[in-house]
């Protein structure tokens, strides 16, 4: 079944799902106040218990940059614990996905008091 939302498609719409399903679970067990470290440590041990292939900490090109997951080769997962989203972390995601010619990025900030995942789609002319 397509996931279909204001008439385009989703894109991974079970993974990412089952994605932001961890970093809910992760925000739950740890609270608001945790370390970017302390939430990666758990959506890891959650990753490894359901079984969803992964990569931790991945080195971005030659600009020593690291992004915190890519899950199943398709979904990379970036981790803040801030006050607030900034556009710089929107543009770190959007040059992430140009590097590694990923098509969606999920930013996740565990600080804010309810969890909104930003979805962030790769484009094809960003600079």
């Amino acid at each position: 079944m397509e996931a279909k939302r204001y008439g385009a498609k989703l894109i991974h719409p079970e993974l990412s799902y089952t994605v932001v399903g961890v970093c809910f679970d992760a925000q739950n067990d740890i609270g608001r106040y945790g370390r970017e470290k302390q939430y990666a440590d758990a959506i890891e041990k959650k990753f490894q218990t359901i079984g969803i292939p992964y990569r931790r900490e991945v080195r971005i090109g030659d600009s020593g940059d690291i992004a915190d997951f890519l899950i199943d080769g398709k979904i990379l997962l970036e981790l803040k614990a801030k006050r607030t989203l900034t556009k710089e972390d929107y543009f770190q995601v959007q040059r992430y996905l140009q590097s590694i010619n990923v098509q969606l990025g999920l930013l996740v900030n565990f600080r804010s008091r309810y969890l909104y995942p930003k979805r962030i789609v790769r484009i094809s002319n960003f600079k």
